[in-house]
């Protein structure tokens, strides 16, 4: 069995990967517990040391890993170079783990009690389609520095970047089975790293429906889990703000990597009184984006990820009633135009659901706590904006919204230094950030009588 890739581009098959079997995926979770015994004794300086050259070799691949990324997921140019450069910076920044991993001392009667950070053991990571190389960074690079070996397990249409990673980590001088990519489908790989005991931990980037079957297997086993699941964000507008900035970075924060992402403002809220004036704006700004070949340099958004990903996003747009839309190319491949919908009620599927396409709902609303309760009125919770130039606002309204991570006057969600996830159905613990390698330990507490 095996899976053909396909150019989202061009809809042209561009080569297969071959699936592999629960019994393959057991042996090189057997491959993984082997090595970890020599990884977690490997001195914390060394471990450092091989991260910083895993890092190094990523970065003189940076053109190569992009150049795989556009032709086997679609991101144009500018992104795929910067999410090669995210995974060169997230094993950077983790570099600094290991000598850092601090216990405490913690003052008791009778003695000394300390406290130590032991790694897991095996950690098997599951990856998804959209993002697969920064995804799979913000999990192994963490999780290597805490002393951990991983099996990580690429999505089945997307799994090139992620198996040259496993080539470069090698090439870095990591011991083999520290670090194995184990492509094939999530129901044979990734149940693998549900069921079999020797994975001490999971983590899960994709859909809520998937991550609720992974949580239900792991307490099977008391298996502790990160997962990172949908979103369906909101993008709250005050009229006090500068309307024209905010429409025009609007259709970046629903559009970038073709709406294909949890983190996607998909529902934009805006203050009545400013309304017309922003949907005005917008238009403008979705049909000024270029739609285009995602190879080209200053493209904008390139075609779905696949056939199936455009038709259930289509399915969205042929069922709504469309304000306006951009264009895409009119060929091969898997398009659709930037697209914006004028919602009229908080039940329509357009407003409710996680789309994962270029498609963005637009409503008004009247005052500060209805623009919360209109955010609010949704099972995700990971992120969002809010446009104020009122300081005192900004921070009520922030902290009225239920989501992991949010922006004041702009549209940042991720960066590796600082903690990402989500509240409600959005997911469940945090990645990235100082305390990431902490996720991948257990506190062991030991006391010394005097």
């Amino acid at each position: 069995m095996s899976t053909t890739l396909i150019n989202p581009t061009t809809g042209t098959a561009i080569g297969e990967v071959p699936h592999t079997s629960a019994e393959e995926t057991d042996q090189i979770i057997d491959r993984a517990q082997a090595a970890f015994a020599s990884w977690r004794a490997v001195a914390p300086g060394e471990r450092a040391r091989l991260l910083r050259a895993f890092a190094a070799v990523v970065d003189s691949h940076i053109e190569e890993l992009a150049q795989l990324e556009v032709k086997n997921a679609g991101h144009t140019v500018g992104n795929a170079r910067w999410e090669a450069g995210n995974v060169r910076d997230c094993l950077n920044y983790y570099s600094a783990a290991p000598e850092r991993l601090f216990g405490r001392q913690i003052p008791v009667p009778g003695g000394v009690d300390i406290t130590f950070h032991e790694p897991l053991g095996v950690v098997g990571i599951i990856v998804p389609w959209n993002f697969p190389m920064p995804i799979a960074g913000w999990g192994f690079a963490p999780a290597l520095a805490a002393g951990n070996t991983v099996v990580l397990k690429p999505a089945e249409i997307t799994p090139l970047t992620a198996i040259r990673l496993g080539e470069l980590a090698l090439e870095a001088g990591l011991p083999e089975g520290v670090f194995n990519v184990i492509p094939g489908k999530g129901s044979v790989v990734g149940q693998r790293f549900v069921d079999n005991e020797l994975v001490r931990k999971v983590c899960f980037t994709g859909s809520t429906a998937v991550g609720k079957q992974v949580m239900a297997g792991c307490a099977e086993q008391v298996k502790p889990v990160t997962l990172e699941l949908g979103g369906k964000s909101a993008n709250i507008i005050f009229a006090d703000t500068d309307i024209a900035g905010a429409a025009a970075s609007a259709p970046g924060a629903v559009f970038d990597n073709s709406g294909q992402d949890c983190c996607a403002r998909s529902r934009i809220l805006v203050q009545r009184t400013a309304y017309d004036e922003f949907v005005g704006r917008l238009e403008l700004a979705v049909k000024a984006m270029k739609v285009a070949d995602p190879s080209v340099a200053g493209t904008d958004m390139g075609p779905m990820v696949s056939a199936g990903q455009r038709d259930s996003v289509k399915a969205y747009m042929d069922a709504a009633t469309i304000a306006f839309a951009g264009t895409c190319p009119d060929s091969d491949g898997f398009w659709l135009p930037p697209t914006v919908v004028e919602s009229r009620s908080t039940s329509e599927a357009v407003w409710r659901e996680e789309v994962f396409g270029p498609l963005v709902a637009v409503m008004p609303f009247d005052d500060e706590d209805e623009a919360i309760m209109l955010a609010n009125d949704t099972e995700y919770g990971l992120s969002g904006s809010i446009f104020t130039n009122d300081l005192g606002r900004a921070m009520r309204v922030a902290r009225g919204v239920e989501s992991g991570n949010l922006s004041v006057n702009s549209h940042s969600s991720v960066r590796y230094w600082t903690p990402f996830g989500g509240y409600k159905q959005s997911g469940l613990g945090r990645e990235l950030g100082p305390d990431a390698p902490n996720a991948f330990t257990e506190e062991k507490n030991v006391f010394i009588a005097h």
